[in-house]
């Protein structure tokens, strides 16, 4: 069965209880296990896929609670290193009166960044998996060169890549550095996600549709735009663009919720026995379906407090898209007799 290799950071994300309250004002927190990567990962997991965790994880009361929770929604973390001489990751999040949120992180010394080279077996990967990564362990630290080793990897057996940007500026020494780090990598991905609040910063660039198109460099075809309540757009490399403007959901915390997009979209691309070779074509063909099961899992997720405790089940999903679709028709036949 192919399967999902989702490489980066695991962490605690620490929410706060109190709502529309700044970092300063809140005084409890909920501990809930993060980290993009493992947001995705578990997404594909819990939406029926086969998903794997690779990185590393301290030997620490909460790195046993990262293992905990990835088993316990069905991840593979039998590629996962434990070692003794990192911890754990922490993130405080704040959010606002729109459910957007503001991050501190504490993660200097997180186990994840010293996951190793040598310590990947290129015999892991087959070319009917797909890899997904993100830009935070692209920091300068021995795994952001693990990440060049599996990349490499996957380029030459032919298996997809995948890449969410997915930046987080105050865990970069400046702007420019994570800006640049973003563009060195994009060019090895296949897929590339990235958001409306992310184009300008990466592309530097103010008109959409030539900030869209610049992202078109190296191996990257499939390029999905995403606009949050707005829906998203996947444009291709031979100039084929497709739109869905997705669900509307009150929003309660915007947490994770982009982690269950690219998870619903990748779940759905592997159930379609997608390769390298004819990604352009299956996406084209399957546009639909990929965007309205996306959106569906993003806004699902917005719609509760909390990342991965918040990620739906995949008959979750299907059954909000149908409750969706009806409640849809039912406006449409007012609106005709009316």
């Amino acid at each position: 069965m192919k399967r999902v290799f989702c490489i980066g950071e695991t962490l605690i994300d620490f929410i706060p209880v109190q709502k529309e309250k700044s970092l300063k004002e809140v005084t409890s927190f909920e501990r809930v296990a993060g980290g993009a990567p493992m947001n995705v990962a578990i997404a594909i997991a819990k939406y029926g896929g086969n998903s794997v965790m690779l990185t590393k994880i301290a030997n620490d009361s909460f790195g046993d609670y990262l293992v905990d929770v990835l088993e316990g929604n069905g991840v593979d973390t039998s590629y996962i290193i434990r070692c003794n001489e990192g911890e754990t990751g922490l993130a405080f999040v704040s959010v606002d009166k729109l459910g957007d949120r503001d991050f501190s992180f504490y993660r200097k010394n997180s186990a994840d960044l010293l996951l190793l080279p040598n310590e990947v077996e290129l015999e892991w990967f087959d070319k009917g998996d797909l890899l997904h990564f993100c830009s935070v362990d692209l920091v300068e630290s021995p795994m952001k060169q693990t990440h060049i080793k599996v990349i490499d990897s996957f380029q030459k057996i032919g298996g997809i890549v995948s890449f969410d940007p997915n930046v987080r500026l105050p865990l970069w020494p400046d702007k420019e550095s994570c800006r640049r780090t973003i563009l060195d990598f994009l060019p090895l991905a296949d897929i590339v996600k990235v958001s409306d609040e992310e184009l300008f910063f990466i592309t530097n660039i103010k008109g959409e549709r030539e900030a869209i198109n610049s992202l078109f460099v190296g191996n990257v075809k499939v390029v999905v735009y995403t606009k949050g309540k707005d829906g998203a757009i996947i444009y291709l490399k031979n100039g084929e663009q497709f739109e869905d403007k997705g669900f509307k959901v009150t929003v309660s915390d915007t947490t994770g919720a982009g982690d269950a997009f690219i998870g619903g979209f990748l779940s759905v691309l592997l159930s379609l026995d997608t390769s390298r070779e004819n990604l352009c074509q299956t996406v084209s063909e399957h546009h639909q379906q990929l965007l309205t099961f996306a959106n569906a899992s993003g806004a699902l997720t917005a719609s509760v407090k909390g990342a991965i405790q918040a990620a739906p089940g995949k008959q979750h999903v299907l059954n909000f898209i149908s409750t969706q679709r009806e409640t849809m028709n039912l406006v449409k036949g007012d609106f005709k007799r009316s």
